[in-house]
C-alpha cells in the first residue's frame, strides 16, 4: 500500500497532499498567460515530483516556495499573481517588493 505524503498546514494541521490543489493555483496564477497547458502539465508534474520524493510531513511553505520558484523562472506576472495571495500582500509597497525580487525596475507615482 503506497502512502501519500502530508502537508502541515500553517495552522499545524496535517492532511494528504493534493495534486490537484496545486494544479488549481497554478492555473489561476497562469490564467490568460502565455503558458500552453502541456506547460502546465509539466510544472504540476515537476513540482509534484519533488514533494513526493520526500519523506514525512512537508509544510505548506515549502510547497509555496516551490511553485513561487519554478513561477520566477517562468512567467513574471503569474509569479506575481501566486505571490500576492501566497504571500498575503496588503499594498502596493508588497508588489514592489517582489518586482524588485524579480530585478524589475519600479515607478511608482507620487
Amino acid at each position: 500500500m503506497e502512502s501519500v505524503r502530508k502537508v502541515r498546514k500553517r495552522s499545524g494541521f496535517l492532511q494528504p497532499f493534493d495534486p490537484s490543489k496545486l494544479r488549481a493555483g497554478l492555473e489561476s496564477a497562469l490564467a490568460d498567460r502565455p503558458v500552453s497547458q502541456p506547460g502546465i502539465d509539466d510544472l504540476v508534474e515537476s513540482i509534484e515530483a519533488t514533494v513526493l520524493a520526500g519523506s514525512g510531513p512537508i509544510e505548506s511553505s515549502e510547497i509555496g516556495s516551490l511553485v513561487l520558484r519554478h513561477l520566477k523562472e517562468l512567467d513574471a506576472v503569474a509569479y506575481l499573481r501566486f505571490a500576492s495571495v501566497y504571500e498575503d500582500f496588503e499594498g502596493a509597497e508588497d508588489f514592489e517588493q517582489a518586482l524588485a525580487e524579480l530585478g524589475e525596475r519600479v515607478d511608482v507615482p507620487d
